[in-house]
């Protein structure tokens, strides 16, 4: 989810070249929609959202509604807030924007191989 549509077409370009299967949101309304169809293996959240903080998402996605899902911020946030604000959210990372396409697609390789316990 992210409400730059040019950010969330080159992740989604991205990801898909790779050969996932992506859902893309701009809005909550479209998250939720795209919610009703999981479970996913990783959910990606702007965190400066006009609506709601990515990770005030991301903790109602994972303590009021069960999603089970990884759930990552992606932001271009300084690593000690991101950190903070995953932390606090019971969320399982980040990954930074300013890193490009190429370092985005890496760290979701990654975190698709972490397994959860």
């Amino acid at each position: 989810m992210d409400d730059s549509e040019i950010i969330l077409a080159v992740t989604q370009s991205t990801l898909s070249n790779a050969g996932f299967q992506v859902f893309a949101a701009t809005t909550l309304a479209e998250l939720d929609q795209q919610i009703e169809h999981g479970p996913f293996d990783l959910v990606l959240l702007d965190v400066q959202m006009p609506e709601q903080e990515g990770d005030e998402v991301g903790d109602v996605l994972r303590h009021s509604l069960g999603v089970d899902s990884r759930i990552y911020l992606y932001s271009s946030l300084p690593d000690d807030e991101l950190e903070a604000r995953c932390k606090l959210a019971g969320l399982d990372g980040y990954i930074h924007k300013d890193d490009g396409a190429p370092a985005m697609l890496e760290a979701v390789k990654r975190a698709l191989a972490i397994r959860r316990v």
